[in-house]
């Protein structure tokens, strides 16, 4: 039996790799069910949220909440069909599937990162099925006796994606982040859970469209569970070596893709004094450009309820003298707004702040490419081969 790998994306990105050897060669997708009790649609369910509208490895066939039980995933969104029923528990999940998933993801992403004694009792009634283990908790599942003794006598696999290398193969930085000579551009937010990963996502996907070979860096278990080849779970490696690790994996996804440009998706606010990892993003990564996220309606930090919201232009005064960057454009949150709120929006922020506004899930992602190829116009013609 495998237990977690050294790597927090190896096991992972060899289920990728295995999908992409060859055109001729059919691979279906493991199949899996996710997690989300009480939480999906919410902030604190982002992960089972980002795998239901994106995922590169797994065929999602049901989402476990029962709260929303009965609605179609995507419409519990408030997006289109995205034929993923919801469930009220893991029992009902295999009473209506012919077979037992391949994987049981846990897709909540709790402050704590941690396992309610619930849960527990989820994993190992999972695990007894013969369903391997997908976790982007801090809790690593492969350091538990109880868990590891029960995957072993199934047979299954715990794959903790936050866990960080050996502190031995940690990589400091260097300095060769200079030699990435594409640009790179670092989507950031003013609150953590407000659609960074997502934004970046479609951004990504839009500028492949367009004719760009657009790589993305994933810097979060939510990327790294949908599929990302290139990531590392910044919040879980030691201060020292998160700038570092960042490089590392920039330069290594630049050196084996030679991308036209790369997406480096944001963690949480720089001006939040409970994290930190925005400022080893921006020292790691050292991008050309920055799209910020924002979230107009929210009326405080997730989480924190005494602090209120930043305003974008705080957050971008502060970006930009945090790092020797540049703020390109800013893409909205649209949490409890109506359209025409959105509209509005857009209007005054780009009259206020003087850069492209846009909101990626409710416009055209061809603005997120307009945003792109403005602020990097060497794109439009040296890039994209006719």
């Amino acid at each position: 039996m495998s237990l977690a790998p050294k790597s927090p994306v190896s096991e992972v990105a060899s289920l990728y790799s295995s999908k992409q050897l060859s055109s001729t060669i059919s691979v279906e997708q493991p199949t899996a069910i996710v997690y989300c009790e009480a939480n999906f649609g919410s902030i604190d369910g982002k992960t089972a949220n980002g795998l239901v509208r994106h995922s590169e490895i797994y065929k999602i066939l049901a989402v476990i909440d029962s709260q929303k039980v009965g609605l179609d995933a995507g419409f519990a969104l408030g997006e289109d069909s995205k034929s993923i029923p919801i469930y009220r528990k893991l029992s009902e999940v295999i009473e209506h599937l012919p077979t037992v998933p391949d994987y049981f993801i846990y897709g909540i992403a709790p402050a704590t990162g941690m396992l309610s004694t619930h849960e527990r009792g989820v994993i190992f009634e999972a695990i007894s099925l013969g369903m391997n283990i997908v976790s982007g908790l801090h809790e690593f599942l492969c350091d538990s006796p109880g868990f590891v003794a029960a995957s072993k006598a199934r047979n299954v696999k715990l794959i903790d994606v936050r866990k960080p290398r050996d502190k031995k193969d940690l990589r400091l930085f260097s300095g060769r982040i200079a030699d990435v000579t594409c640009p790179r551009i670092t989507v950031l937010g003013t609150d953590c859970a407000i659609g960074k990963r997502t934004t970046a996502t479609i951004l990504t996907r839009a500028l492949k469209k367009y004719g760009l070979n657009a790589v993305m860096i994933g810097t979060g278990q939510t990327c790294l569970i949908q599929g990302a080849r290139y990531g590392v779970a910044m919040d879980a490696i030691p201060s020292q070596f998160c700038a570092g690790e960042l490089e590392a994996t920039i330069i290594e996804a630049f050196e084996n893709e030679q991308p036209d440009i790369i997406i480096i998706e944001g963690q949480s606010s720089l001006s939040h004094p409970a994290y930190s990892t925005s400022s080893f993003i921006l020292r790691g990564s050292c991008p050309d450009g920055v799209i910020l996220q924002h979230a107009p309606k929210r009326p405080h930090r997730c989480d924190f309820p005494e602090m209120a919201m930043p305003d974008p232009a705080t957050e971008i005064n502060l970006i930009q003298t945090f790092a020797d960057t540049k703020v390109i454009g800013l893409t909205l949150n649209h949490e409890n707004m109506s359209e025409d709120e959105v509209d509005s929006a857009i209007k005054k922020y780009e009259l206020e702040l003087g850069v492209p506004t846009t909101d990626a899930l409710t416009k055209s992602p061809d603005l997120l490419v307009e945003m792109t190829l403005a602020a990097f116009p060497q794109l439009t013609k040296t890039s994209v081969a006719c």
